[in-house]
């Protein structure tokens, strides 16, 4: 059997869909492929979505089985080599829940992403302290100085991804109950915040926006999410949608258009990228 994995890598969710394209194009059933491995279906299934590693002596049999020429088949195991290679979040593994490794994943190969929050400022643009306040506050489940200093330290390693040469489109609407509810007793904190974001916000890959109390309810009035477009075509724009103790996965196109859609009536709605600033320095003069 394949060995389980913590959660996959968009690499290998990606190859992980070629793999399922490759044996439908071939004509050759699930269970066909499984005998040929020697395995059950589930577990050719399961490869293909992505829920169990991909092991490069299965992968090789099932290029040969599918037809695929010698040399694509080559660089398809390079890929799963490259696929298979821990991300840099898994040295946070003692802190990071299993639902959440592959948002890291998937919020660091992304080239779009679109998100609305309706309570905290998004972790990608968090301060320290910020952060720390909204972690001690027991929004993760979890309480210990160490524990939280881990998951403040991978909050800050996530932003890494704003500061790399190709940094990816980020949209954020953020409801204007963000700046609202504050998360310390220090003033400083909540100062220091709203400083860096009007810093990101003067940045060109960066669009913030405000949804403020006047303009009344708006279709995302319900939970935090995000939606994630790829640069490559095989993997499709995928949503994820945070509860209490775990999150959503939704690629199915009809889910992915209808939280695409709320997304464009909020842009419309919501403050512009100019007035969010003179909101947000607005704010701040209140500290």
């Amino acid at each position: 059997m394949s060995e389980r994995r913590a959660a996959p890598t968009v690499g290998q969710v990606v190859l992980g869909r070629r793999l399922q394209e490759l044996r439908e194009t071939a004509g050759v059933k699930r269970e066909e492929a499984a005998q040929v491995l020697r395995v059950a279906p589930a577990t050719v299934r399961r490869m293909e979505a992505a829920e169990v590693a991909l092991k490069i002596p299965y992968v090789q049999v099932l290029l040969t089985t599918y037809g695929v020429p010698e040399e694509e088949a080559e660089a398809f195991v390079e890929l799963v080599e490259e696929a298979n290679r821990p991300g840099w979040w898994q040295r946070f593994h003692d802190v990071l829940p299993e639902w959440f490794s592959l948002y890291v994943s998937l919020e660091g190969s992304a080239r779009i992403i679109r998100s609305y929050e309706p309570h905290f400022v998004p972790g990608l643009l968090q301060t320290a302290d910020y952060a720390r306040g909204v972690l001690e506050a027991g929004t993760i489940g979890q309480t210990g100085e160490e524990a939280i200093e881990r998951h403040v330290a991978l909050r800050m390693a996530r932003q890494q991804l704003l500061e790399r040469g190709d940094p990816p489109r980020l949209w954020v609407i953020m409801d204007e109950t963000v700046l609202a509810r504050p998360v310390s007793i220090d003033g400083r904190v909540m100062r220091e915040q709203l400083d860096k974001l009007l810093e990101f916000s003067e940045r060109d890959h960066i669009t913030l926006q405000l949804a403020e109390f006047r303009a009344g309810p708006h279709p995302g009035t319900c939970a935090p999410f995000s939606l994630f477009r790829f640069a490559e075509p095989e993997l499709p724009d995928m949503v994820v949608t945070e509860y209490l103790t775990g999150a959503l996965y939704l690629d199915s196109r009809k889910e992915v258009s209808a939280h695409l859609e709320v997304l464009d009536h909020m842009t419309a709605r919501a403050a512009s990228a100019e007035r969010t600033r003179k909101l947000l320095r607005q704010r701040r003069a209140d500290f």
